[in-house]
């Protein structure tokens, strides 16, 4: 629905840092109504050509996939071509568009809708109050001047009730707290224009939030390190959840920050917070109980004397305090006594063959690639060793890539994303960049190790449509 209060003052600020605290306990616990969508996901005009929008269409399976109407000059068009012509014309995101027809009318999807739908089909010069005004009925004239109010929204902020960075309080009828309020502040323009045209946090802008997240967010795998667009934070996604990198010694000392991928923030939004990623790699921490842990990726492995501390070589001076919430966050590992070696990890070479080995835990994994040396071992010594000495240790599975890592053997062209322990391929080159991946980060390795991923299933959407 349209606000049509126009404020004349014009506001100077500068927005330094917006701490979203306003947070909801409904269907979607994801929801921060301080940030419903990125500006440049409202600008982004390119983001699906023509034959797209008809995809998506025939997809979602609703009436529009079929509607066909007059534009103003008698002209009859697909409703594909009017959002594609209007979007690109007035210069918005045709996703947005398509998101906003849903929230309004639930024209995506609605299979047969009442003609009244379809003439006031994006809210436009509807007021809360009733009284549509006939000037602007009529599915093209709907979808024009949604459009030209967004554009107007983005480049004249200053004119509208709603601005980023100021706070506001807002009718919440879903509120267990006595005032029945929920107080927001849009960090930034584009979330101050949702409510500029929707002035509810509910029944509205959580209503837009959630289609959004169905349409248009794209899907991450275990491992993907993502920052979202004009952030500074980095996550790691780990079982369905965002872990946050508390510094960057922490990230650098597992991961290599050049595969981060940048994304929309609604992207990063709908995975639900996971614990923070305190310590660097090969750290030493102490539990609330006195334990002492060394952390080896996600593993910790407790100490089990000062004996074996001690006889290890360890510094008691580099220990440091960590909660349970830190230490829950890692998965338990063997336990270090006296008589542990390489605890974390070496990599091995036989003397008389030449094989090398990753050693830890008390096993042995051949590494069967030299490509493994110079990434996911990258910077390791490698000490020769006569071969009874790795006698000592069981030999596992040759040491394959972790989840997140995109590789392509030497004899063709598939690229692939490890997932699960799968190789998942992308089904095109376009996916492949609308996900942000960047050709420079893939391992090409040799059909022998690649071999000995299963196949997964294709990588054919670069979002989340259901």
């Amino acid at each position: 629905m349209e606000n049509n209060k126009i404020k004349l003052t014009i506001a100077l600020f500068t927005v330094v840092c917006l701490l979203f605290t306003a947070k909801v306990s409904l269907a979607d616990d994801n929801f921060n109504p301080n940030y419903i969508i990125g500006d440049s996901e409202i600008l982004d005009y390119t983001a699906m050509d023509l034959e797209e929008i008809k995809e998506f269409l025939n997809l979602k399976g609703g009436y529009l996939a079929n509607y066909s109407c007059a534009d103003p000059d008698g002209k009859i068009m697909t409703a594909a071509e009017i959002i594609y012509n209007r979007a690109t014309t007035n210069l918005v995101n045709p996703k947005f568009l398509l998101a906003l027809l849903q929230k309004e009318q639930s024209l995506i999807e609605d299979t047969s809708p009442k003609q009244s739908q379809l003439d006031w089909a994006t809210g436009y010069g509807c007021p809360d109050g009733g009284g549509c005004n006939s000037r602007w009925q009529g599915f093209w004239k709907q979808v024009n001047s949604a459009s030209l109010q967004f554009r107007d929204y983005m480049d004249n902020p200053h004119l509208y009730t709603y601005k980023a960075g100021e706070t506001y309080t807002f009718t919440n009828p879903y509120s267990t707290t006595a005032t029945g309020t929920t107080i927001v502040t849009p960090y930034n323009k584009a979330t101050a224009a949702l409510y500029n045209y929707t002035p509810h946090v509910y029944n509205g802008n959580y209503n837009f939030y959630n289609i959004w997240q169905r349409y248009f967010t794209r899907e991450y795998y275990d491992g993907a390190l993502l920052q979202a667009d004009g952030e500074a934070g980095v996550w790691l996604i780990q079982n369905g959840k965002k872990r946050p990198f508390l510094t960057k010694a922490a990230l650098t000392s597992r991961f290599d920050p050049n595969k981060v991928v940048i994304v929309n923030k609604s992207d990063l939004d709908k995975y639900p917070d996971g614990a923070t990623i305190k310590f660097q790699n090969y750290s030493l921490i102490r539990s609330p109980r006195g334990t002492v842990f060394l952390l080896v990726d996600d593993k910790r492995h407790g100490f089990a004397s000062t004996e074996a501390f001690r006889k290890i070589g360890y510094n008691p001076e580099e220990i440091m305090e960590a909660g349970w919430d830190d230490i829950n966050s890692y998965i338990e590992g063997k336990p270090l006594t006296a008589t542990s070696t390489y605890p974390a990890g070496a990599l091995l070479q036989d003397k008389k063959t030449g094989g090398i080995y990753w050693v830890y835990e008390g096993t042995k994994a051949p590494v069967w690639d030299a490509t493994f040396l110079k990434t996911k071992f990258k910077g390791k010594k490698i000490t020769p060793v006569a071969a009874g000495e790795l006698d000592d240790y069981e030999t596992i599975s040759p040491i394959l890539f972790d989840d997140g890592e995109l590789v392509k053997s030497t004899n063709s062209q598939a690229v692939y994303l490890i997932v699960d322990g799968q190789k998942r391929p992308f089904s095109s080159g376009k996916i492949f960049e609308d996900l942000g991946y960047k050709w420079t980060n893939i391992i090409t390795i040799s059909p022998k190790v690649l071999y000995l991923y299963p196949e997964g299933l294709p990588i054919t959407e670069a979002t989340n449509k259901e």
